[in-house]
């Protein structure tokens, strides 16, 4: 079958299409007819190596499909299920057919289409979970360092409907969008601090970065409680500052959660573009210059 990924570790010269076997699902998995995949920082990474991949590989963590055969041992699935969820070893979406991985795998309901259930796993995920590492009440204030981006939106959006004030860092052009949903808005660069404290003038209980590096060890100054920073974007650096990194619960129940929150209108997934999976390519070029306007989702 046709698939997308990289013939080996590298740039985006070594991305590829790939001729590759249907797989068969293993203990614990099912194979999905893809109709959705998302795309994320992530994939590009795992082609860069960060993840200890080699190629050749077939990109794509998360997809949204039909259920087409069922692993030993799995229950509560069978063939012709509307499902979505992750794909085992975060690699495998980008293709006509695809494993996920069944405890990390959730019915699809009406109301939500394939399109928005494919971008659930990763990152609306991920900042659901958070959010229940920080455990933040109502009525206290989280920076968000990166609210424009596929994991920054879904963490404002899902703050804000639970009493939680919101100082979202992003670059000008997303603004707009990380106040629509109820967040104060600063610009990057030097004297974010300042903008931060302005904005925020009794001070933030926590702080939440997908960025990294320099603009992470200066938004940590920001929180005296060390275990109230936590990074998904530079795990060495967070640790290094005393914070630390989000613990992923990849369960059927968190996505049955947040199915239940798009349905219900308190969550919009943000996607913004449906590509063909001819051009995941040039997605994925979008999502790693960063500058990538909500979700973008590949249909094979």
């Amino acid at each position: 079958m046709r698939a997308y990924g990289f013939s080996e570790g590298g740039g985006p010269e070594q991305e590829t299409f790939l001729d590759v076997p249907v797989p068969d699902p293993g203990p614990g998995e099912l194979l999905v007819r893809v109709r959705a995949a998302g795309v994320n920082p992530g994939d590009w990474r795992l082609r860069e190596g960060t993840y200890g991949v080699a190629g050749p590989a077939v990109l794509g963590r998360e997809v949204a499909g039909t259920v087409t055969a069922v692993g030993p041992g799995v229950t509560g699935f069978s063939v012709g299920d509307e499902v979505f969820g992750g794909c085992p070893g975060m690699v495998g979406g980008w293709a006509e057919q695809a494993l996920v991985t069944a405890s990390f795998a959730a019915h699809r309901p009406a109301g939500l289409t394939p399109e928005a259930a494919a971008v659930l796993p990763v990152a609306a995920g991920t900042a659901r979970d958070a959010l229940e590492d920080l455990g933040l009440r109502a009525g206290a204030t989280l920076l968000v360092n990166g609210a424009g981006g596929g994991v920054g939106i879904p963490v404002v959006q899902l703050a804000r409907a639970r009493g939680i004030a919101v100082v979202g860092v992003a670059s000008p052009a997303k603004h707009e969008l990380v106040a629509g949903w109820g967040a104060t808005p600063v610009a990057y660069g030097d004297g974010v601090l300042d903008r931060v404290r302005a904005a925020a003038p009794a001070g933030v209980d926590a702080v939440f970065d997908m960025v990294g590096g320099a603009a992470l060890r200066t938004v940590a100054e920001l929180v005296e409680d060390r275990s109230m920073l936590l990074s998904i974007a530079d795990k060495p650096l967070v640790a290094e500052l005393g914070g630390r990194t989000v613990e992923r619960d990849r369960s059927t129940a968190v996505l049955d959660e947040l199915a239940r929150l798009v349905v219900s209108g308190d969550l919009d997934p943000c996607v913004r573009q449906v590509r063909p999976l001819d051009e995941a390519g040039a997605a994925l070029a979008e999502v790693e210059r960063g500058h990538v306007v909500g979700k973008i989702v590949l249909v094979p």
